[in-house]
């Protein structure tokens, strides 16, 4: 698979430590950043470029990190077609993808330790969309929010 990654400097140490761990599973990883520990960074520099390259196919899934994970799942949300959502917990990282089509996996660097985050990201990318009608329909409902906020505005 091919998986995106980004985080800021809160964030930085466990992403070093999980694409070492992808590329050691097999996975293809493009690293959108920090490349480097910089405590002045912001982390919408590098979450964004991951959520656009979700949105546009440019990789399967993504992995955005920040502190607490808050801000990450934030600002990927403002993309639209991405479906972020800070996980801490194996359930809510399979299930995310399966029921709510979850396409960007976001973590706190300074709230979930290493072996904790690979085991989500490890869940968060065996697991598969199921497709069933409820969860389309719920998942259209969402999409006709995001498509009306999106839509232009008559002028005045």
């Amino acid at each position: 698979m091919r998986v995106g990654i980004a985080t800021d400097h809160g964030g930085f140490g466990l992403k070093e430590a999980l694409v070492a761990q992808l590329r050691a599973a097999g996975h293809e990883v493009v690293d959108f950043g920090a490349h480097g520990l910089s405590p002045g960074d912001d982390y919408p520099e590098f979450v964004i470029p991951l959520a656009q390259a979700v949105v546009a196919g440019q990789v399967d899934r993504g992995v955005a990190i920040c502190g607490s994970g808050v801000g990450a799942s934030v600002c990927a949300n403002k993309v639209p077609g991405v479906r972020a959502c800070l996980i801490h917990d194996h359930f809510s990282a399979r299930q995310g993808v399966e029921d709510d089509h979850m396409n960007i996996l976001c973590m706190g660097g300074r709230t979930v330790g290493p072996a904790v985050a690979w085991d989500l990201v490890q869940a968060f990318l065996t697991a598969e969309f199921s497709r069933a009608e409820r969860h389309l329909r719920r998942l259209g409902k969402v999409a006709a929010l995001d498509a009306e906020r999106h839509a232009p505005q008559p002028q005045r």
